[in-house]
């Protein structure tokens, strides 16, 4: 299954079986067979699924804390997480969920979860089940990604997964049976009530007009839209999930632009389309990262940060005022290199940007590995489940900058120093690679390079 969660924009080439035959009958002969099996997606690729004899029920899932503000934090679980450390690990992982209640959000395949439905009206639930369980014991507020679909509604076979197909979208003909599965895992899941719908536009590239195909998904999300709201009108449901690539140089750059580069005019022109023909929606959902896709953070990586604010205030003009979401943020190309210092503190200064900039929801999602090795950016050790930063900064900003947390501007003498504030605490981040002694809030203070330093402000 698959982990990574920023990925090439991939070309999906079915991969048709080739005969040759010693005469025009026999080959005529092997196409008409095979069409016929492509047809009804009998291919023999993937695993063979193993669909419990038996369905399993529904779990018992405690219900969501009550909270005052909306969390606005949260982390996606992706391939590895807590359920899948060791007895001891395990507990430590799940104490760095739940001590405080922050958003928590899985993929309902993929990333850690089987196929939902190796076959049609055929279920296996076990590893959705364990996550969704998993968010619930640690006092998540949950959230479900309704992603990927079964090889089978995009012309695999049934009853079989291939994992390296897990970003073709559904064909056309099976939107409808991947709406009816949404409502399968809304039904069976009754505490969750918050749905984003699909993921990046998985296999919604159209290589012979080199834009997303927005009509497509658009069409999907609609179907979704309308039968999540038919199971529970409560339920809220947001897209269009589109990533928001930026370039320095490019022939397909948009207005909207900074130091931090030109965002692609594709990509806002796929979100312009949902916004002018979707059903629906409760918030808008969009992922991306401050590296320009040609040569990385420009200027710098806090400059660059500022990417985040200008598509935030974008989309909030254009979508008459939806609560935006970020359900993937990034920081860094795959290849920087970074110690854990300079990480945590790119990553807080993002956090202070989406705070300043209004975000409703902003999701974190975690590179977690199983075992060995360093992790960069992850909230715990593998194998361990000694705290990393990161879940240090998502536990302090959850507590203390909920969506409806009132900022408070305080006095700092040095620039270089990014701080957020509520009426009790702050935070600072040091941009410097320098110490720099600096006074905010009429109060001193020394901070190494790139420190991330939380402060009481009491009076």
């Amino acid at each position: 299954m698959e982990n990574s969660g920023r990925h090439a924009r991939r070309r999906y080439i079915p991969r048709w079986p080739v005969a040759l035959g010693a005469g025009l009958v026999a080959l005529l002969t092997v196409v008409g067979l095979l069409t016929y099996a492509a047809q009804r997606g009998d291919r023999e690729d993937g695993v063979a699924a193993t669909i419990p004899a038996t369905p399993e029920p529904p779990p018992t899932l405690e219900q969501p804390p009550v909270t005052a503000d909306w969390p606005r934090w949260g982390v996606t679980h992706t391939q590895y997480s807590a359920d899948n450390e060791d007895t001891a690990a395990a507990g430590r992982a799940k104490e760095l969920f739940s001590r405080v209640p922050m958003l928590q959000n899985q993929h309902i395949m993929g990333w850690g979860a089987g196929n939902p439905e190796p076959s049609p009206g055929k279920y296996d639930f076990r590893d959705l089940d364990r996550r969704v369980k998993l968010m619930a014991a640690t006092k998540a507020q949950p959230v479900l990604t309704l992603c990927c679909a079964p090889d089978w509604m995009k012309g695999g076979a049934e009853g079989r997964t291939a994992w390296s197909k897990i970003e073709v979208a559904p064909r056309r003909e099976h939107f409808d049976d991947f709406a009816a599965l949404a409502v399968t895992v809304a039904k069976r899941y009754p505490t969750v009530t918050h749905y984003m719908v699909w993921n990046e536009f998985k296999g919604f590239w159209d290589d012979a007009h080199n834009a997303w195909n927005a009509e497509a998904y658009t069409d999907l999300y609609n179907r979704v839209y309308d039968a999540l709201k038919a199971v529970n009108p409560k339920i809220q449901v947001g897209g269009p999930y589109i990533p928001i690539d930026s370039h320095v140089s490019t022939s397909d750059g948009s207005a909207l632009k900074g130091p931090w580069g030109v965002i692609d005019r594709r990509s806002l022109e796929g979100v312009e389309y949902w916004l002018k023909h979707k059903k629906g929606a409760d918030f808008v959902v969009i992922d991306g990262s401050s590296a320009t896709n040609d040569q990385g953070v420009v200027p710098d990586e806090f400059t660059a940060l500022g990417k985040f604010s200008a598509v935030t205030s974008w989309l909030r003009q254009k979508s008459g005022a939806l609560p935006i979401w970020w359900a993937e943020w990034y920081v860094a190309p795959d290849s920087v290199d970074w110690n854990e210092t300079r990480r945590t503190a790119v990553q807080a200064a993002a956090m202070i940007e989406f705070a300043r900039g209004g975000v409703a929801t902003a999701l974190y999602w975690n590179p977690q590995t199983r075992r060995g090795g360093e992790c960069p950016g992850c909230m715990w050790s593998a194998g361990s489940g000694d705290e990393m930063p990161m879940a240090g900064l998502l536990s302090g900003f959850t507590r203390w900058f909920p969506a409806e947390a009132r900022l408070i501007q305080v006095e700092v003498s040095d620039p270089r120093v990014r701080v957020l504030a509520v009426e009790n605490q702050m935070i600072m981040v040091n941009t410097a690679g320098t110490d720099v002694t600096v006074t905010v809030d009429g109060k001193p203070f020394d901070l190494t390079p790139y420190a991330v330093t939380w402060s009481d402000r009491g009076r």
